[in-house]
């Protein structure tokens, strides 16, 4: 082991006891407070304390947050000072520390470091011992607390650093090399963390105001010690970006967060975190006065706030909103501020402003990671995710810090990078990078146990992941070490088993199985010499026997090249329990193994025979530990020590032999003598005879006071007698004593953690609970065989007091070799060793202790501890996953150890067959196993005897079934009747007699009772029957168990027959409308084409009629048809003139305006604007619901209604189809049953050996005839007597449900049946009267017998066949009646499912408007006030509109008439002016006449007081300009007189001034009134304007409040649960892959209405663009025809020009074209024309026979020819054949004689062959090339080639 600044001890270390322990626990308390309190000047705070040479003091500056959190800190430290007595695992302070803590100085120097052995912790030993403090020293650890947050820090390229129990361990990532820091408190250590420069690592301490201690590095020296942070430990530590300030959060209680200045060791700011547990605080890498915290179920956004008080943190908690509220491990501050953190179901959050600005996960709605992302991390601009799930993955920076919500859902799809699998069942949960120059390389946490090394580079030359280290994950469950060398195997919960090497500090090697170990023992050497065995319990009951050996000494394969220094191999494998193994344990001589388990079981095994199973037995509760006695004892016997309380005592099992068990049922062991001890608590007896004898003590001391004060007293006897007095009533005074403590005994027992033997029937144990702190010595009493061990206690009779152990008992005892020492391990993960006498197996001399905490002393339960085979080593297992290696301390000078030796391999090992392991779970125990099988065997012997009898009443029944048939063939004359067969006649009849008689009189009692039923049955009837309009009615098939039901259908309900008249009356809506318009459009186009189909059908018709024409016929009627065509032509050209010139005419009519909108577009955009807008919720708070959807009670009560209509129509047209099927079946059952009587009097005549199975006739089952349910007969009710009779005894408790449906089942069995038979009567009559028919013939001929002749003969075969053919066609007409059956029901069986499914679906919506109806009544009452409110404003508002209109209609009217008499006013100037013609001398003096104003009072007194005077000024302002004047001219009127003509002035025009002057006045008093009249008009339409606006104010507000109503009323419509069945496919919003619980966010919508919105998205912006492309095309367009327009009207002029000239040229005048185009044809002539035609065609048929002829010629000529030439080519191959036929026959004639001459005239003969041949072939072939050039020539024929001539062979 190697520490800082490590040197030798010396024994004064070992005197700082518990009052030093006290004394530095409460110093820092004392200096906090001398602190907060030097401007009280409470100097007696402050203890005399000086610092040491060298060191410079400084002063702690005043702060509020330590005054504010002192009291409650200070209180529980007192209080835990107070339960825990003299605690010893606080730090042994220094003289140093304690100085640098406690004086005041201003400035710690940067160059100070503290002394790490004055601060670490040391291991505690009692005083006036001579125990060493370095008894054990550690020098390894296997473990790795893989579940601790943040267990895994980087110090440079090759230290990492992580948390083992109360060590910080550095270890060197090449060499592997292990530097430990030893916990300064002695707690353990909560969090670490390292410098942003890795010149600094922080250790945050557990424990009672623990501290925050910063080492520098690489020096290992303690810098910096901070105080005061929280109560009892830290949760996590982080410095910021440059390292200047540290942060930390404490745990439970407090969650204090604190701010640290950590080189000063001030904190500068503090306050609580949270009121849950603080995973994590980090500063913002971009802003210091910016940090982030997170948790269980929260994540807290703080910063830095300056406020009138000061610095401050200032918390801002994250809401989470929409999203499920969870636990955070992982998140990233972003430069920006905002926050990107994980959830448990592994999607990314990003925060901003403490809301969710966005939830990440990739596409499909898929989430980022397959469970909670563990951390979260930016490096070099990629976002990096470790996730639960083992995956790393690299996201885009700028899409995380860009992205933002689309949709209400909240969800942004994003896809990773990259991403790296590390590997399977990996559970990723912090990762570092390594600084390693050009690679992105990491290190990773696993939570599994592991530590990886990952290259995140993604490149070619990417490795792959590493495992650097592998440990157990969990708490380690056991611990056997090895007795020959120095190895040991652990095992965990993680399914794995490990070999280490603890000597050379290296696992070796490990194998993993399906279940977990629970327990472990390493086999001795009395079994296995070499130590090679191992055996494993596991917690699914399964034992493993494993074989150690080193691979290395097996034979050397080809190809194998690396070997591991150690392997496992599976020896053995069996299951003796069916809970978790918790205990193994051999016998002293090697013989027998024990197993216990949690399930009550100890199971022995004989070792010699291949662990072949003994026997178990059973113990009173759960065994937690095994032991067999030593060899100090008589008799080898076992403890047994069960958790409950229980300590059990067996001695060793006998072991049959191999066929004494063979018979055995069961495993079990029951005849053993078993010894029991059940342990009764006496730790408060115990307790009370501590206080009575320290009470003892206590007045012993006081006795000697008392006499100390006598003999004062006698010596003082001179002085006076007040003095004597007062001591007597001071030796009166007496103090009451407190009562004793009562004996107190634990309501629930105290678990039993562990014991130990001490002798024969001895022995110790310790408990846990309210009895720890004590070591019991027990005895077990004698064996009493009929004692009840449940109800006996037993006390022990000896105890040892533990000190300090009261709330921390030993959970694991072990002694070393020499038993002289005692090594215990607590439950606070503490080790601690007693010292014994050698053979003290008593412990009288336990006093004196080691103790040290080694494992975390939260978590860190010592679950293992075990000494070497040599007692040189100690190693322990923890919960907290950790492994220690100690070498305990020895005066003997140690040998260097290298390391252990492996076993080596056994011959023949590799090529040993491994047994099956057991990996099911489930798998049978051995007495399971053994149980089943001889229960198998019971069962199969019952089965044996069963059948041995059923054969024998067999054979009884066939005997007496053969007396039967022997006396049915018997005569008739000598057969004995049925009743012949009874043993007594007269008995039967009597017991016949009594059951009549017993009948009636059961008839006549139960006549009242039968009268009530039948009347309670009618009135169930009434209830019930007669509701119904069908009853259930189930078809079953015949060939298989399908069957279909019919509906049990109730009569209609009021409402499908419920019709409100407003509802018909209702008016059609637009929709409605529009939909309407829609059909009458489809249904005039299907009239329309249909009338077209039917004339084309008929005019196919009068075409079939006639023959085909000819085509002279053809030509004809095409120049007759033309002819008609000309004629009518011309008339269709007058036709066409007439109609151009009406369409110009209509055309011009129809010219639309400017201003013209087509009606069709209009009410398109109206129905777009109502019916295509975006799909709104109902939900939505703006929702406003449609007028066309609003809904009320009478609209959903027909809704209703028709539902209901719709649902009874259809389950009433089922009802007839099953109902149709069961007539089916019952008219093809009757058809069958002929059919099979048929069948079976065919086959009465054929031999037995050609008869093929008859058919099963089928039945008709109870359900299909539910209507004769109620049909009963006696048998019946007999039957349902006795199912009550059984019902009754067999008490069930559905007695009356069971007895009516049984009854009524039977009942329909019976009845049916009866029925059944009835169906088929006739059939059977028919039948049997035919078989009886034949029977009798068959009698008659059997006397009548006589060999049959040929004819006869041959009509029996015939008849034969025939019976044959009609057996199999009766045969396969029964199956083809019950196929097609089958068929039919299947086809309607499917029909209904689908109905089924209909009808569950119109259910659920009938509950739905059953209650939106009742809702909608309640909102009826006030819906209707408040719509009429609005139907009478909207009223009122219409009428007053109609009056606006009205009045604007007479105010344009008045408007027009006063323009009409200002324009006469004018034309009367006009006209007058006209007259004065020019240079009129008298012209303004005429026209002043004309003008003047004058009153004309018989007009006022005729027509009224109307004052001139009072003319508005808008009248005066509307005079027209000739009145301008009037004003100038008024001076003048007195001056001149208009009364008289003025000399030399025409007369006529003076009159004509005059008369115009008055119709002048009469049309100024016109336009007076006119404007009267506007003005009226103008104020009433003020007046009726303001009013509509008042209406319409009232309108809206009505408007507004009906609309509220409604959408109260909607609301209150949505809070109804609506029912929609749903499928698992069309469920899409899903977590982790499952449907979440809560679906109160989600909507239900059809996939169709969402594409249709997608769709119609596209649609409009498809539509858009096309119409704004449309609109500059037509505008284009529209240029373009205003163009054509102008060019069009000039070459109209040019060729109107051009016509004239042509007329003019041609006719020499103009003419009509019209006249022209309607000229008639010359008839004359083109009748000449036809008849010419006529004549053509003719000639052209004539022709045309005559060619044919010709041809027909032309074919019998070529047909000669070719037969002439096939007949050449015959005489040709015969002439060819008869040359070879001659050459051949000379060649035979010359070789006869020269048979021997050799073959060479042979092979002339063939050459001369060979060359006859090809000449032949040469002249073919030049004769077949001129045959073909003739033809050519000649086009003739081509004839088929000429054939070869056939060679014989």
């Amino acid at each position: 082991m190697k520490e800082p600044d490590d040197h030798d001890t010396d024994e004064g270390k070992s005197d700082r006891s518990q009052s030093s322990t006290r004394q530095s626990l409460g110093s820092s308390l004392t200096a906090s407070r001398s602190t907060a309190k030097e401007d009280d000047k409470v100097s007696e705070d402050i203890t005399d304390e000086t610092l040491t040479e060298g060191e410079k003091s400084y002063l702690v500056d005043d702060d509020t947050d330590v005054e504010h959190l002192e009291g409650s800190s200070s209180s529980f430290q007192d209080d835990y000072q107070e339960s825990t007595g003299e605690s010893r695992y606080m730090k042994t302070p220094g003289s140093a520390a304690e100085e640098a803590e406690e004086e005041v100085k201003k400035k710690i120097s940067e160059s100070f470091f503290y002394d790490y052995m004055e601060l670490v912790s040391v291991p505690f030993v009692t005083p006036d011992s001579n125990i060493p403090l370095d008894l054990l020293t550690l020098i390894h650890s296997f473990g790795y607390d893989s579940k601790k947050r943040a267990n895994l820090q980087l110090l440079d390229g090759s230290t990492s650093m992580y948390i083992a129990g109360n060590q910080l361990i550095l270890l060197n990532l090449k060499t592997k090399q292990q530097i430990y820091l030893r916990s300064s408190s002695g707690r353990g250590i909560g969090v670490i963390g390292v410098h942003p420069d890795k010149t600094y690592f922080t250790v945050a301490e557990k424990g009672i105001s623990p501290e925050i201690i910063i080492y520098g590095y690489p020096s290992l020296r303690p810098y910096r010690i901070l105080r005061d942070g929280t109560d009892l430990g830290y949760a996590y530590v982080d410095f910021n970006s440059s390292g200047t300030l540290l942060a930390s959060v404490g745990g439970n209680p407090d969650y204090t967060l604190t701010i640290w200045n950590w080189k000063e060791e001030q904190p500068i700011l503090r306050t609580k975190a949270f009121s849950q547990d603080v995973f994590k605080v980090t500063f913002n890498p971009e802003d210091d006065e910016q940090l982030t915290t997170s948790g269980s179920g929260h994540i807290k956004f703080w910063g830095m706030a300056q406020t009138f008080t000061g610095l401050k943190l200032q918390g801002s908690l994250g809401r989470f909103g929409k999203t499920t509220t969870t636990d955070i491990e992982g998140y990233m501050e972003l430069p920006d501020g905002k926050v990107v953190s994980g959830s448990e179901w592994g999607n990314m959050l990003v925060w901003e402003a403490g809301l969710i600005k966005v939830e990440l996960c990739r596409t499909g709605s898929k989430s980022c990671h397959q469970g909670p992302i563990n951390q979260i991390m930016l490096d070099e601009g990629e976002v990096i995710t470790a996730g639960s799930d083992g995956c790393v993955r690299i996201w885009d920076f700028e899409t995380i810090d860009t992205a933002d919500i689309i949709d209400d859902t909240g969800l942004l799809e994003i896809e990773p990078i990259n991403e790296l699998q590390v590997d399977k069942n990996v559970k990723l949960f912090s990762m570092i990078k390594m600084n390693e120059t050009g690679n992105n390389v990491w290190l990773a946490q696993d939570s599994s146990g592991a530590i990886w090394k990952l290259d995140l580079s993604f490149s070619n030359i990417t490795q792959d992941p590493e495992c650097l280290f592998s440990f157990h994950s969990g708490a380690i469950e056991a611990l056997a070490v090895s007795p020959v060398t120095y190895l040991m195997a652990t095992t965990a919960l993680d399914c794995s088993v490990r070999i280490y090497d603890f000597a050379s500090k290296t696992p070796l090697t490990q194998v993993k199985f399906k279940q977990g170990g629970t327990a472990l023992a390493w086999v001795p050497r009395l079994i296995s010499y070499t130590g090679a065995q191992i055996v494993a319990g596991f917690e699914d009951g399964v034992v493993r026997i494993l074989e150690l050996y080193d691979p290395k000494g097996l034979t050397i394969f080809a190809g194998r090249k690396k070997f591991l220094d150690a392997d496992l191999h599976l020896k053995h494998v069996f299951k003796p329990h069916t809970t978790c193994v918790t205990a193994l344990a051999f016998e002293r001589d090697g013989e027998i193994l024990a197993t216990g388990s949690k399930d009550k079981t100890v199971f022995f095994f004989e070792v010699e025979k291949d662990y072949k199973p003994i026997g178990y037995i059973t113990t009173p509760g759960p065994v937690c530990q095994l032991m067999w006695s030593g060899v100090s004892h008589p008799d080898s016997t076992l403890l047994i020590i069960c958790e409950n309380d229980y300590v059990l005592e067996a001695p060793v099992p006998t072991i049959r032999e191999e066929g004494e068990d063979h018979d055995a049922v069961s495993y079990e062991i029951k005849d053993m003598c078993i010894k029991c001890f059940h342990f009764s608590s006496v730790k408060s007896k115990i307790m009370r005879l501590i206080e009575i004898e320290k009470r003892k003590r206590q007045k012993e001391l006081k006795e000697k006071e008392k006499e100390e004060r006598r003999k004062r007293r006698a010596a003082a006897m001179e002085k006076g007698g007040e003095m004597e007095s007062q001591e007597e009533e001071e030796e009166e005074e007496e103090v009451e004593e407190e009562p004793l403590p009562e004996i107190f005994i634990p309501s629930t027992p105290c678990h039993i953690l562990c014991g130990f033997y001490s002798g024969p029937g001895k022995f110790w144990l310790s408990l846990g609970g309210y009895d720890a702190g004590f070591l019991y010595h027990c005895e077990f009493p004698p064996y009493d065989k009929n004692s009840d061990i449940t109800k006996k206690k037993d006390e022990p009779f000896d105890f040892r007091f533990l000190e300090d152990a009261e709330d921390n008992p030993i959970h694991t005892i072990t002694f070393s070799f020499n038993q002289d020492m005692m090594f215990c391990g607590m439950q606070d993960g503490a080790i601690r060793i007693y010292i014994l006498n050698q053979n003290d197996s008593s412990l009288t001399s336990m006093e004196h202790y080691w103790h040290f905490s080694i494992h975390d002393n939260d978590y860190g339960c010592i679950k293992g501890i075990s000494v070497s085979y040599d007692d040189r080593f100690l190693v322990t297992i923890g919960a907290d996953s950790n492994i220690f290696v100690f070498s305990i301390f020895s005066a003997l000078e140690l040998r260097k150890i290298t390391r252990a030796k492996v076993p080596s391999p056994r011959f023949g090992i590799e090529t040993e067959p491994i047994p099956e392991d057991i990996e099911d779970p489930k798998a049978y125990s051995i007495e399971n196993a053994r149980r089943k099988r001889e229960h198998d065997k019971l069962m199969k012997e019952v089965e044996e005897i069963k059948a041995k009898k059923r054969e024998q009443l067999k054979g009884l029944r066939d005997q007496f079934q053969k007396l039967l048939q022997m006396n049915e063939e018997l005569p008739k004359h000598m057969q004995f009747k049925r009743t012949d067969f009874d043993i007594d006649s007269k008995i039967r009849a009597e017991i016949n007699r009594k059951t009549v008689h017993k009948i009636q009189q059961v008839e006549k009692e139960l006549a009242w009772e039968k009268e009530k039923h039948e009347l309670g049955l009618k009135k169930l009837q009434n209830r019930f029957r007669d509701s119904l309009e069908s009853d259930t009615i189930v078809v079953h098939a015949i060939q298989s168990d399908h069957k279909v039901s019919s509906y049990r259908l109730a009569k209609p309900s009021k409402y499908s027959k419920f019709k409100r008249a407003s509802q018909s009356e209702r008016r059609a809506s637009k929709l409605e409308r529009f939909e309407k318009e829609g059909i009458g459009r489809k249904d005039s186009q299907k009239d329309t084409g249909g009338s077209i189909s039917v004339q084309e059908e008929s005019v196919i018709e009068k075409g079939k009629q006639f023959r085909p024409k000819t085509l002279s016929q053809i030509m004809v009627d095409n120049q007759i048809e033309k002819t008609k065509k000309l004629v009518l032509k011309a008339e269709r050209a007058r036709q066409k003139i007439q109609q151009r010139k009406k369409q110009w005419e209509d055309l011009y009519k129809s010219k639309p305006a400017d201003d013209y909108e087509d009606p069709k577009d209009v009410q398109a955009i109206k129905e777009a604007q109502v019916y295509m807008g975006d799909f709104n919720l109902k939900t939505a708070s703006d929702y406003k619901i449609p007028e066309h959807m609003r809904i009320n009670a009478a609209k959903k009560e027909e809704e209703l209604g028709q539902l209901d209509s719709m649902t009874h129509s259809k389950k009433m047209h089922m009802n007839k189809c099953i109902l149709s099927l069961r007539d089916l079946k019952v008219a093809v059952i009757e058809e069958i049953q002929c059919l099979v009587q048929e069948l079976k009097h065919i086959q009465s005549t054929l031999h037995i050996s050609k008869h093929i199975p008859i058919p099963q006739i089928p039945q008709i089952h109870p359900e299909e005839v539910p209507e004769k349910r109620f049909h009963y007969d006696e048998e019946t009710l007999l039957a349902f007597k006795q199912q009550q009779m059984k019902n009754e005894y067999e008490k069930i408790p559905q007695a009356e449900q069971a007895g009516s449906t049984g009854a009524s089942g039977r009942f329909l069995k019976l009845s049916s049946l009866k029925d059944g038979d009835m169906t088929t009567r006739e059939s059977l009559t028919r039948s049997s009267k035919a078989s009886t028919f034949n029977l009798e013939i068959a009698k008659i001929t059997e006397f009548e017998k006589a060999d049959p002749i040929d004819v006869e003969l041959e009509i029996m075969k015939r008849n034969e066949i025939k019976n044959i053919y009609m057996q199999q066609y009766l045969t396969n007409r029964i199956k083809e009646l019950i196929v097609t059956f089958d068929a039919e029901l299947h086809l309607l069986r499917h029909q209904k499912l689908k109905l089924d499914t209909q009808m569950k679906l119109s259910d659920l919506h009938h509950v739905t408007l059953f209650q939106e109806m009742l809702l909608l009544k309640n909102f009826e009452k006030q819906e209707n006030i408040l719509q009429n409110s609005v139907n009478s404003l909207d009223k009122e508002e219409q009428e007053m509109q109609w009056k606006i209109s009205e009045t604007l209609k007479e105010m344009e009217e008045k408007k027009i008439e006063i323009n009409r008499l200002q324009d006469q006013e004018k034309a009367l100037y006009a006209g007058f002016q006209a007259a004065l013609g020019e240079n009129n001398k008298f012209a303004n003096f005429l026209m002043k006449v004309l003008k003047k104003r004058i009153k004309r009072v018989k007009k006022k007194e005729v027509e009224g007081d109307v004052d001139e005077e009072e003319e508005s000024d808008e009248s005066s302002e509307e005079e027209s300009s000739l009145e301008s004047g009037e004003d100038e001219s008024g001076s003048e009127d007195d001056v001149f007189d208009d009364s008289i003509c003025p000399t030399n002035c025409d007369v006529n025009l003076f009159e004509l001034a005059l008369q115009l002057r008055e119709k002048r006045l009469d049309i100024e008093e016109a336009l007076v009134e006119e404007k009267k009249i506007i003005d009226n008009l103008k104020k009433e339409y003020d007046a009726l304007s303001k009013k509509v606006k008042i209406v319409a104010t009232n309108l809206n507000a009505a408007e507004e409040a009906l609309e509220a109503y409604q959408r109260e009323k909607q609301q209150r419509l949505n809070e109804l649960l609506v029912v929609i069945p749903l499928k698992l496919h069309q469920i899409e919003h899903v977590i982790f892959g499952e449907i979440p619980s809560d679906l109160s966010g989600t909507l239900v919508f059809s996939n169709r209405s969402l594409g249709r919105l997608q769709e119609r998205i596209v649609q409009l912006q498809e539509e858009n663009t096309k119409q704004q492309k449309l609109n500059k095309e037509w505008r284009e367009r529209r240029k373009q025809l205003i163009r054509e327009k102008r060019e069009m009207a000039k070459t109209i002029n040019k060729m109107e020009g051009t016509v004239r000239e042509l007329m003019m040229s041609k006719f020499g005048r103009v003419i009509d074209l019209a006249a022209l185009q309607t000229l008639s044809v010359n008839v004359t002539l083109e009748e000449l024309k036809i008849k010419k035609l006529r004549k053509e065609l003719l000639n052209a048929k004539e022709m045309k026979k005559w060619e044919e002829k010709i041809a027909q010629v032309r074919w019998e000529l070529m047909m000669k020819t070719e037969e002439h030439t096939r007949k050449l080519h015959q005489m040709n191959d015969l002439c060819i054949e008869k040359k070879k036929l001659d050459s051949r026959l000379n060649t035979l004639q010359n070789q006869q004689g020269n048979a021997f001459q050799g073959p060479r005239k042979a092979d002339m003969v063939a050459r001369e062959k060979v060359t006859e041949l090809i000449q032949l072939q040469a002249e073919r072939i030049l004769a077949l090339k001129k045959e073909i050039a003739f033809l050519r020539k000649k086009d003739a024929l081509i004839l088929p080639p000429i054939q070869p001539p056939r060679e014989n062979r």
